[in-house]
């Protein structure tokens, strides 16, 4: 994202945000990477070869992904780092349990936690939203004093804060039926939801970031690369 003040209006700022298919496909790639394809692994493992394989199998997935981005000299996301380190530290806690419940219920822990994090950051007025989203959109430092912007970074922490408090309700809903039902909820309606808290968020701030004096939004000509 660039911006550009104009002579006419010093402070006016132009935000060019990424194009909507690469921003997109960004998302997708650290979700195949830290939740749809452990998942697959661990599902299909699990059932035909053990817990032992199926969790070793997720923990050399954390290592591959990671690796395999170093090596090509692409960068580590924030996003990317905190889901595979949560993704690793469950699969390696539930390896020295020796227990498939525990690698499902953690997740609900971990949502619990996250809550916490989200809503605690609102609270003191540094929200983690405003961080998290640099890996995404890269928005100018000047918006940052902005009491309105802050206000809208404060309420995506509180959107994400409830969205994972539900995520960890659903899991534990869905482990009181089966482990299996556990990891269907883990794999894809946890995925669901957080797409759909996605959109929200999104949608919440570009509304409140357009009606800014002195600031206009526009989509980047061409996508960017990936």
């Amino acid at each position: 994202m660039h911006h550009r003040s104009s002579s006419p209006q010093r402070h006016h700022l132009i935000v060019e945000v990424p194009h909507l298919r690469s921003t997109v496909v960004r998302a997708l790639v650290i979700a195949l990477e830290t939740a749809i394809i452990p998942t697959v692994l661990l599902m299909l493992l699990l059932h035909y070869v053990g817990l032992v394989a199926a969790l070793s199998a997720v923990l050399g997935w954390c290592a591959v992904v990671l690796a395999t981005r170093r090596a090509l000299g692409k960068e580590l996301p924030r996003t990317l780092l905190l889901c595979t380190g949560m993704l690793a530290s469950k699969a390696a806690f539930a390896l020295v349990t020796s227990s498939a419940v525990v690698y499902v219920i953690q997740p609900a822990v971990g949502s619990v936690l996250m809550f916490l994090l989200f809503v605690g950051s609102a609270a003191l007025g540094k929200p983690i939203t405003a961080r998290l989203a640099k890996d995404f959109v890269h928005l100018p430092a000047e918006l940052f004093a902005n009491k309105a912007v802050r206000r809208v970074f404060v309420n995506v922490a509180l959107l994400w804060g409830a969205s994972r408090l539900i995520d960890a309700a659903m899991t534990v809903g869905f482990l009181h039926w089966s482990v299996e039902a556990g990891l269907f909820s883990r794999g894809v309606l946890s995925g669901l939801l957080t797409a759909l808290t996605i959109a929200v968020c999104a949608g919440h701030g570009w509304r409140a970031l357009q009606r800014l004096p002195g600031v206009t939004l526009r989509w980047a000509a061409r996508p960017a690369a990936v």
